[in-house]
């Protein structure tokens, strides 16, 4: 177990191996804004969409997307990859909630309002797909479709789909 000793204007760590490091804590502030910058630079960097161009929301009424901020945008955490903005159609709901999806009936713990046909609403890539191999798939905003969403298809099936915002 490491133990912690700050003298001055200095930090000692002392571990469990008995190795005394020092540490100037004008270094370690460097090093922490440093990381910082870096972080903020990699957290701020524009989502594109699959023209290229920054990502623009998809819908805030009903408020979308995995971080329920308006963006169809994905990390590691999104398993469904939530990509595609589409304008949602009565088949594509019939057809989610056939595969076990329901998105129109209104869940309050998680609030979610329910989705109704011509919302638009983030889709999971893997669902889209499976609507489109179905003949179902939703028309989409390219505008708003994350970039992340040609790891699951093309672009010409995504604009064969696309519609203006």
């Amino acid at each position: 177990m490491a133990t912690y000793l700050v003298l001055k204007n200095c930090l000692f760590i002392n571990c469990s191996i008995r190795l005394l490091v020092f540490f100037s804590k004008t270094v370690i502030t460097k090093l922490l804004c440093v990381t910082l910058q870096i972080n903020m630079a990699i957290t701020t960097l524009q989502p594109l969409n699959i023209l290229g161009t920054p990502l623009q929301c998809c819908c805030t009424n009903p408020l979308t997307g995995f971080y329920r901020d308006g963006f169809c945008r994905t990390d590691i955490h999104d398993a469904g990859r939530h990509v595609i903005c589409a304008k949602i159609t009565d088949a594509f709901l019939q057809f989610t909630l056939s595969m076990g999806n329901d998105l129109i009936t209104p869940n309050p713990n998680y609030n979610f309002v329910g989705v109704k046909v011509n919302d638009k609403w983030c889709l999971c890539a893997l669902r889209w797909i499976e609507a489109y191999n179905a003949g179902v798939a939703p028309p989409i905003y390219a505008e708003c479709t994350s970039i992340k969403a040609l790891e699951y298809t093309t672009i010409e099936v995504l604009i064969g789909h696309a519609i203006k915002i």
